[in-house]
């Protein structure tokens, strides 16, 4: 079934996106990035070299040919640093596109959804798709598209923690009256997480931790590609209604 996602004319072949943190080494990285079957793979200007390409880069062992690099700005606490950073991942050809983070508080890395929407702006006039990471409030994730972000991408929990969705209604709603795509970010634990997600019709999951924190990071990201899959089936194919009492699977009526 073709069922590509598209944003501004990019054609994204998987619906799960990864990240690229917390492996032990890059070897382990590209296995457990081929794995998980996405092509959209982030990666933390700051704290990952993918500019100085003369050293040890993780686009030696990530092929810019085989998957689209997604730059994001994680570690940054003020607009300043989110701009500059994106900045100079374009600036060294990697990529236009930009998972925008500006982060508001050191213990749950929550969003400054203030910053994070005037850094979008900027960006965004700049000629840069911004994908914002943001808080799960409806509210904020309009005022986000109307300042030019391309997409969404409201965190299911606190990043890294492994919650899962804590408020799948707010998700709900955004995912109702969202003119963009919205792409479910941090806070995931396992491949159940993923197809939630994806059954309440996200178009697609970001995550990192889930993967690279496992006991068997290759055989998480391979069950997380099945998941990914499974709940957009599940979302495409539409569930049965939810019932208080039991319907029989085999109706008594014409039997003898």
């Amino acid at each position: 079934m073709q069922d590509n996602l598209v944003i501004k004319g990019i054609e994204f072949r998987s619906r799960l996106w990864v990240g690229t943190g917390k492996y032990k080494d890059f070897e382990e990285t590209a296995r457990a990035v081929e794995a998980s079957g996405a092509d959209v793979v982030t990666v933390a200007v700051r704290r990952v070299n993918i500019t100085d390409r003369k050293s040890e880069n993780l686009l030696d062992f990530i092929d810019p040919k085989k998957y689209k690099i997604l730059p994001n700005t994680a570690g940054c606490f003020n607009v300043e640093d989110a701009l500059r950073y994106s900045r100079l991942a374009r600036e060294a050809g990697v990529s236009d596109m930009v998972k925008l983070e500006v982060i508001g508080d050191e213990r749950t890395l929550f969003p400054d959804v203030i910053g994070t929407l005037k850094a979008t702006e900027i960006l965004a006039k700049e000629g840069f798709m911004v994908f914002p990471y943001t808080n799960d409030d409806p509210i904020m994730a309009k005022r986000l598209v109307d300042a030019g972000a391309v997409a969404v991408m409201p965190l299911a929990a606190p990043i890294g923690s492994g919650l899962g969705i804590r408020n799948p209604y707010n998700l709900k709603i955004i995912l109702e009256s969202a003119t963009v795509p919205v792409i479910v970010d941090a806070g995931v634990g396992t491949a159940s997480d993923v197809a939630v997600a994806m059954e309440l019709g996200s178009d697609a999951v970001l995550l990192n931790t889930a993967i690279a924190g496992a006991k068997d990071p290759i055989m998480m990201a391979s069950a997380m590609n099945h998941a990914v899959l499974a709940g957009r089936l599940a979302y495409k194919a539409g569930r049965i209604g939810r019932k208080l009492y039991a319907t029989a699977s085999s109706p008594i009526e014409g039997m003898l």
